[in-house]
């Protein structure tokens, strides 16, 4: 028996879009699991990240961005996210310090008064903003009464992270392992491959479009070379913007694809053949397939 595997638990990252979430998971986890753009609301389901620590495997939930939700897909990501919260033994609400204390920040806050849950406060950005101007907001977010601990990190940096790892490491409860030691998150390898090319068209492609996006892996193919054979199709909502993914001569979806593939070829350490379709599916986000795959409630 393997004494040293003796702590276990679940912690959540909760907070309004775009305040670092992703790319602390990724921090924790030192690979990545999370897709990451400087638009808002990229994550749209529930990612787990796995991290262990002095004998403690801490299973981090990064939920999407809480936010007031417009459509039927931005209710379903509100709803997982609150799910993720309720469901974890620590919840840890991240705060973009530079941008202070928002709407949507004050609409979380809320949110954990009405659940009762104690959080820990994460000041995150902590490498853009003054120091007199982090004690002020540390002050002001102290008052709701909702945290026993407060840290500030630079997800960006890697400052303070480890610190709060080790912190959280010491929290998890007594209790065997759920994951094995070598496994860094609960998302199929398909997933994440559609997710990476995902994050590829919020990067590349401007304003609204990537919303009406989705992509779904439909072939992956074991080559005996070693290399895998990755097939995705890009669905859009209407014909125009077929023409925007695919570019002038084809141009956008090959620097897309090529993007993708290096990152790929990073995570799965291996060479990926991978190729892009684009299809028009009109009324995809009101498709309960769709919210299925990506693990979200249709009916939220």
């Amino acid at each position: 028996m393997n004494t040293h595997q003796d702590r276990c638990g679940f912690v959540a990252l909760v907070g309004a879009p775009n305040v670092g979430k992703s790319t602390l998971l990724n921090r924790f986890v030192g690979t990545k699991v999370s897709i990451v753009s400087p638009k808002v609301q990229t994550t749209r389901s529930r990612v787990l990240g796995i991290c262990i620590r002095d004998g403690a495997q801490v299973v981090f939930i990064d939920t999407p961005g809480i936010f007031q939700p417009r459509r039927r897909l931005d209710r379903a990501m509100v709803s997982a996210a609150w799910t993720g919260a309720a469901d974890a033994d620590l919840v840890l609400l991240l705060v973009d310090a530079k941008r202070g204390i928002d709407g949507d920040t004050r609409n979380i806050l809320d949110g954990l008064q009405q659940k009762d849950g104690q959080a820990v406060l994460v000041l995150n950005k902590i490498d853009l903003v003054a120091k007199n101007r982090l004690l002020e907001l540390t002050a002001e977010l102290d008052d709701s009464g909702l945290f026993n601990d407060v840290y500030m990190v630079s997800a960006e940096t890697g400052d303070g992270v480890d610190d709060l790892l080790a912190d959280l490491a010491g929290r998890m409860r007594e209790g065997p392992w759920l994951f094995p030691e070598d496994q860094i998150s609960d998302i199929p390898m398909r997933l994440l491959a559609a997710e990476i090319t995902r994050e590829q068209l919020y990067l590349q492609l401007q304003q609204e479009l990537p919303y009406a996006t989705a992509v779904e892996t439909e072939a992956w193919t074991e080559q005996d070379d070693g290399s895998v054979r990755i097939e995705q199709v890009l669905y859009v909502e209407r014909a125009g913007q077929k023409g925007i993914v695919l570019g002038k001569g084809g141009k956008r979806i090959k620097a897309l694809g090529a993007a993708a593939r290096t990152q790929l070829e990073e995570i799965f350490e291996r060479c990926v053949h991978l190729f892009l379709f684009v299809k028009v599916r009109e009324g995809w986000g009101d498709d309960p397939e769709r919210y299925r795959d990506l693990g979200l409630d249709f009916n939220a």
